[in-house]
């Protein structure tokens, strides 16, 4: 049995992911940052480490191609050598991924390389571009969203271009860490 195909994401409590003004050198966006300080406890025996080491344990990763751009593409290595499969709309020609990274742009066929690369572990989903892609696709069953105690007041959105269909979910877990409360949840597709 695979695991689930899972987003980790955090978010400020009006549901933004960066500050006003993401880009290149600025990958939060302004005042984006603070929507990380709880992973200042990753390393520790509490919540928020067992939050971490949850997200690390992941077998695969999808990520969307922006949010593969901003990171730096990671060096090649999002977390210990798992495969990383960056959904995007076109590659060019001449692009070739680092590491252990493939680029694709068919989201079935995406998800289901990461599910078989994972085997029995979660496929950690990063991105709102990605998440949004596996929602409309019925391929996203959970969601685990760090939700911080902030307001952004701008940014950019999680949710933003979903489109007009409803999204049942059905909260699985809430934990408590400093800084930030976990809410896992789970898809409900009709």
């Amino acid at each position: 049995m695979s695991g689930p195909t899972r987003l980790y994401m955090s978010m400020s409590l009006d549901g933004f992911i960066a500050g006003l003004d993401d880009r290149k050198g600025q990958e939060l966006g302004r005042g984006g940052g603070r929507l990380f300080n709880w992973l200042d406890d990753r390393m520790g025996p509490g919540i928020n480490g067992q939050v971490h080491r949850e997200a690390m344990a992941t077998g695969a990763v999808i990520s969307g191609r922006r949010t593969f751009e901003l990171a730096g593409r990671w060096q090649g290595d999002h977390h210990d050598g798992v495969p990383v499969y960056v959904l995007t709309h076109h590659v060019d020609e001449g692009d070739v991924p680092p590491g252990s990274t493939q680029f694709a742009t068919d989201v079935e066929e995406c998800v289901r390389q990461a599910r078989a690369a994972a085997g029995d572990r979660a496929v950690a989903v990063m991105g709102a571009g990605a998440a949004q892609a596996l929602l409309r696709a019925g391929l996203l069953e959970e969601m685990e969203i760090n939700l911080v105690q902030v307001l952004l007041g701008g940014g950019r959105r999680l949710f933003d271009a979903l489109g007009p269909d409803r999204i049942e979910l059905k909260l699985a877990r809430r934990l408590e860490g400093r800084d930030a409360t976990h809410l896992r949840y789970r898809v409900l597709h009709g």
